[in-house]
């Protein structure tokens, strides 16, 4: 660790605003504590994609032999969580305006709404700049230890307990590129140390963030973000890997769709179809599968305004860097691109099963057998009726048996040339509606 004197350390004092969201983070109760965790990582991946930028427009900085990544490092006995990059850094002047104030407007109505609310203060973090001191809901005292690009720049040690002061001095020795953030743990974060409790952390929020990130040494994001890679460079064999990751499944999955789209909101998103329904196990109505990314950072595990609910037995994620995030990264502002997304996914997904309906009409069956009850549920979608009405499948007086199914659009081929009408019967089993005494009248005019 670096070294600083007397002389070379100056104090500062937060600014008001800081000072209050400070308070309110170390005394409120959060459920979500780990979220730490991924706002420092998100930090980290933007900083290295400052310094990817430079090199990509040939701008000169310091250190380039340094590869791009993150290493988080726990100690138990010493109660320290340390995450470092080899990002642009930053300069004293860019502590001070980074790190000693929130460099948005409306701050002030920020606060006092989040002064208001306390208990769900965790639900603020992630926007405004605030992302860093999510850091103190864990840290009693945070230094960091931060060296800028700019190769005239001299590295630097920030530290602060979070109560109103922090100090920045020069730091001595020979510092490399990057940021270092070492976490003094408060007595009941100490499971901040516990390596499995970080590497759950870092899988639930970033584990698809575009550079390595290693953890004590061992790199932790082994699943790549696929969604993001052309379709043609992915395997079978990969989308199902990255399925039995995202849905926590041992068994394939049944079908999925890989899809980009650029109007009217750049979006990726691949959605899996399951080969069990998991409600009929007795688990009862399935949360919302879609996982939902901004810049390959997961921002809701369940998104519940991704697609409509009898499409809920769906399995994937979307990503979109464009989509406005409120006061967090947790939950989006009402927005009408967020609906446009929906409606183009949900044509997307119709379509595909459709599709795979005539081409892999046993597969569509299998699906139809698990899922067929759920996805009449969308009986009142009016917005993708005739979408829906392909895919539903019914037992007919012409099938072989109870088991197999016909499409709307088999029995309309099948009609005869006078018949205006789709006529029904319903009941408890094939044998007790073939037993009715109405079907002799249907049977006797060819009738199905």
């Amino acid at each position: 660790m670096t070294e600083k004197t007397a002389e070379q350390t100056h104090h500062y004092k937060f600014k008001a605003e800081i000072s209050q969201l400070l308070d309110i983070l170390t005394h409120s109760l959060y459920t979500h504590r780990d979220i730490f965790i991924r706002e420092l990582v998100s930090n980290a991946a933007d900083a290295l994609d400052k310094v990817r930028f430079r090199d990509v427009k040939g701008e000169p900085y310091c250190d380039p032999e340094l590869g791009l990544e993150i290493r988080i490092r726990t100690d138990k006995d010493k109660k320290i969580f340390r995450i470092s990059d080899t990002g642009v850094g930053m300069t004293r002047a860019e502590l001070l305006q980074n790190i000693g104030t929130i460099a948005k407007s409306g701050t002030a109505e920020f606060v006092k709404k989040m002064a208001e609310q306390p208990s769900a203060g965790i639900n603020l973090i992630g926007r405004f700049g605030v992302g860093f001191y999510s850091v103190f809901m864990a840290g009693e005292r945070v230094e960091i230890v931060t060296k800028s690009a700019d190769t005239t720049e001299a590295a630097c040690v920030w530290t602060s307990d979070g109560r109103g002061t922090f100090e920045i001095a020069d730091a001595l020795g020979k510092i490399k590129r990057g940021t270092e953030i070492t976490v003094h743990l408060r007595q009941d974060a100490e499971m901040f140390t516990d390596p499995d409790k970080v590497r759950a952390a870092v899988e639930k929020y970033s584990n698809f963030v575009p550079f390595p990130i290693y953890l004590n040494d061992e790199k932790v994001n082994k699943i790549t973000a696929v969604w993001r890679e052309p379709k043609t460079s992915i395997k079978a064999e990969q989308y199902q890997e990255f399925y039995k990751f995202i849905a926590h499944q041992e068994e394939d999955a049944l079908t999925w769709l890989h899809l980009a789209a650029d109007v009217p909101i750049q979006f990726y998103g691949l959605v899996f179809v399951p080969k069990t329904n998991f409600e009929s196990l007795g688990f009862g109505k399935d949360e919302e599968g879609i996982h939902l990314f901004v810049k390959r950072v997961l921002v809701d595990a369940h998104a519940r305004d991704i697609l409509p609910p009898y499409l809920r037995f769906c399995r994937g994620v979307l990503e979109s860097d464009d989509l406005p995030l409120n006061i967090s990264r947790e939950t989006l502002q009402e927005n009408p691109y967020l609906i446009k997304i929906k409606n183009t996914l949900t044509s997307k997904i119709l379509g595909h099963l459709h599709e795979l309906g005539r081409e892999k009409p046993d597969d569509y069956l299998a699906l139809w057998k698990q899922h067929g009850r759920i996805l009449k549920e969308g009986y009142t979608d009016f917005s993708h009726k005739e979408e829906l009405a392909r895919l539903f499948r019914f037992n007919s007086s012409k099938c072989a048996d109870a088991d197999e199914r016909i499409s709307l659009e088999t029995y309309a081929g099948r009609m005869h040339p006078q018949q205006e009408q789709i006529y029904f019967l319903s009941g408890p089993s094939r044998e007790t509606l073939e037993a009715n005494p109405a079907m002799e009248i249907f049977k006797a005019k060819d009738i199905e």
